[in-house]
């Protein structure tokens, strides 16, 4: 549960999310809906972007805590976009320990109410958005868990290059974080967290690799650009869910599926009264014991410089 943040000798109260699990984690049927005061909301939707405008705050959404492997990401597809394992070719997708990094080394999810826009090609990386809300990295010290809300402040960004698409990477820091007050851009990473940006760089050119396929590319040579320029593509990407949202940019095309389902904007095609029946019969709390994980999931790969 989220609480409070200190500014300026004053309480700044943030809105109270929790979330209900249905069905045993490491399982194709395992959903994790965020619940604001018992009711679902729409993680991608309903959570707003900003916690404190104001303030440089923003929510993030906890899709993947750290050293974990399983790759979990919001729905677009599914009603109110609960959070779900990546599948392919019907199989549950995990990521490959590529030495010396375990999992994902940060906590890693979405800013709600953003949208990479696939239609837009982005002037300065000549490559169109990638249909998905944007990644954010937080690099605090808490572990999160899955469909967990983090009030956040950016400090930078990155931008993969993925199969012709540009992948944002944000780079954020939880406010509540005990380093928070001496983040505050890009430059404050190395200084206080030095290799961070470098192993950040490193996980995403090679994290593919053990699966037989290649380095992946960045644009601007890898740089981790500034908070200006990370909080100018995040109000892009905001303006660019408003169109999604409330219909200028069709939601079902030839090249894309995505719910806008939601409860709290009404003046989305979307907009979902708590008493229609594709709301009350969201699924209620069934959480399992995890199933277990094959034992391959924990090898490590080692990764020569010949590889990359």
């Amino acid at each position: 549960m989220n609480s409070t943040a200190q500014r300026k000798g004053t309480f700044l109260p943030f809105a109270e999310y929790s979330t209900r699990l249905t069905g045993a984690p490491n399982t194709l049927e395992h959903r994790v809906y965020v619940e604001q005061n018992g009711n679902i909301v729409s993680p991608f939707h309903d959570v707003p972007l900003f916690a404190d405008q104001n303030s440089g705050i923003f929510n993030m959404i906890v899709e993947i805590p750290r050293w974990t492997n399983a790759k979990m990401e919001i729905s677009k597809e599914e009603v109110f976009n609960p959070i779900k394992q990546d599948t392919k070719k019907g199989r549950l997708r995990y990521v490959r320990n590529c030495f010396p990094h375990h999992g994902y080394i940060w906590n890693y999810g979405a800013f709600p109410q953003t949208w990479e826009d696939p239609s837009v090609i982005h002037a300065e990386t000549k490559a169109k958005g990638d249909n998905d809300p944007l990644d954010v990295c937080e690099i605090g010290e808490q572990v999160g868990y899955v469909g967990q809300v983090k009030q956040v402040k950016v400090l930078g960004i990155m931008a993969l290059l993925d199969e012709g698409e540009t992948d944002w990477k944000v780079i954020v820091v939880d406010v509540q974080d005990p380093l928070a007050a001496k983040l505050n851009d890009i430059e404050d990473v190395e200084r206080h967290l030095p290799g961070l940006i470098r192993a950040t760089n490193e996980w995403f050119r090679i994290y593919k690799i053990p699966d037989g396929k290649g380095e992946n590319t960045f644009a601007f040579s890898g740089e981790a650009k500034n908070k200006k320029y990370a909080t100018e593509i995040i109000h892009e990407c905001h303006e660019a869910w408003k169109r999604l949202i409330t219909g200028d940019t069709p939601a079902k095309t030839a090249n894309y599926e995505i719910s806008i389902a939601n409860i709290t904007i009404r003046n989305s095609p979307g907009f979902t009264p708590r008493d229609d029946t594709s709301y009350t019969e969201l699924p209620v709390e069934s959480r399992k014991a995890p199933a277990p994980i094959d034992p391959s999931v924990s090898k490590w790969f080692y990764i020569s410089s010949s590889q990359v």
